[in-house]
């Protein structure tokens, strides 16, 4: 009967004890090792062990106080930080061969998730792609980023969660609407009520996402209108730093705040799901897989959460109320209401 054939050298070594041997000449300690390899210290004395033990020769005297590397060792060293490099090169090649690294993904994004949310993603993305191209687009509607989604303008929209069965989403956070007091008016007291809102002039944005608001306002008994709508969510804000009323906006299109003005919540409490949205039977680019990856790993918990909670759900419920109503944007100007 034949016996099977001894292992080679190649067959009996593995890369995971390469980086033992080289974590443990870094740091010369077998504890400090494992920390920088997020092991645990058996596991890198196992692996030295199991390295000499293929080579048949020392690599490392375990001293009192430190770890060194035997004269054998610090030749051996040199051979396994090649190997390792070369592995590195592979890894490095497969990357560019699968497109991610010189690509491309093109967001579309309200203004106010581009300067809040995008500069953090994409810092995480470069430090695993740093040849990667993000370039951003900003919109002010959800219609047009679904347009820019749908005429192939984009790759993937960041704002509120786009409605409608063409569109995968990955929710990231909940946007609650708040209230910009100005300055100077300490009679406004906080939290508001909804006297308050009858008394002073109402500013809110023209924008989609701001429409739940003004029909959450027109449903109160008596209804409350809106005296102001503005296109642009500073000069909304810069109106109420004026003293020209109170504006209502979701909280990260209110920033940067000026000083003097106060925030305040809203006697009722609304909320825009943000996150990412992209085509459902499109094939995406390997570029745009890498960025949702990214935000995935930010965001994975806060998607979760999002799935269990109800004011998502009733965003969209309300939204698709506000469509069949055919809201009417056009701006609007009363008297103001100060006493």
């Amino acid at each position: 009967m034949v016996g099977k054939p001894a292992k080679t050298l190649a067959e009996k070594v593995k890369l995971s004890q390469f980086r033992a041997l080289v974590a443990v000449a870094q740091t010369g300690s077998f504890s400090e090792a494992a920390y920088l390899l997020d092991v645990s210290q058996s596991t890198v004395s196992h692996s030295i062990a199991a390295l000499e033990s293929a080579l048949g020769v020392v690599l490392v005297h375990r001293g009192r106080q430190k770890a060194t590397l035997t004269p054998v060792g610090d030749r051996i060293l040199n051979r396994a930080q090649q190997a390792l490099s070369l592995i590195d090169d592979m890894s490095q090649e497969a990357i560019r061969a699968r497109g991610v690294e010189g690509g491309r993904v093109r967001i579309a994004a309200f203004r106010s998730l581009a300067s809040e949310i995008l500069p953090g993603a994409i810092a995480h993305l470069h430090e695993h792609h740093p040849t990667l191209q993000v370039t951003i687009t900003e919109f002010e509607s959800n219609q047009g980023l679904a347009n820019a989604l749908v005429e192939g303008h984009a790759d993937i929209a960041l704002a509120a969660l786009l409605m409608g069965h063409e569109f995968e989403t990955f929710g990231i956070m909940q946007d609650p609407f708040i209230a910009l007091l100005p300055p100077n008016r300490p009679d406004i007291h906080t939290p508001l009520t909804w006297n308050d809102l009858h008394k002073h002039p109402l500013i809110t944005s023209s924008s989609d996402c701001c429409k739940i608001i003004c029909a959450r306002l027109r449903s109160a008994q008596p209804p409350v209108e809106v005296d102001y709508f503005i296109a642009n969510d500073s000069t909304a804000v810069s109106m109420t730093r004026q003293g020209l009323g109170i504006t209502i906006l979701p909280r990260l299109a209110t920033q940067p705040i000026p000083a003097g003005v106060r925030t305040a919540e809203l006697p009722f409490q609304i909320a825009r799901p943000l996150g990412l949205s992209w085509l459902k039977n499109t094939l995406l680019t390997p570029a745009t897989y890498a960025f949702l990856d990214a935000f995935k790993h930010l965001y994975a918990g806060t998607n979760q959460h999002l799935k269990n909670t109800d004011s998502a759900v009733l965003y969209g419920e309300e939204w698709a109320k506000l469509e069949a109503q055919g809201f009417d944007e056009k701006a609007a100007i009363s008297t103001p209401r100060y006493d």
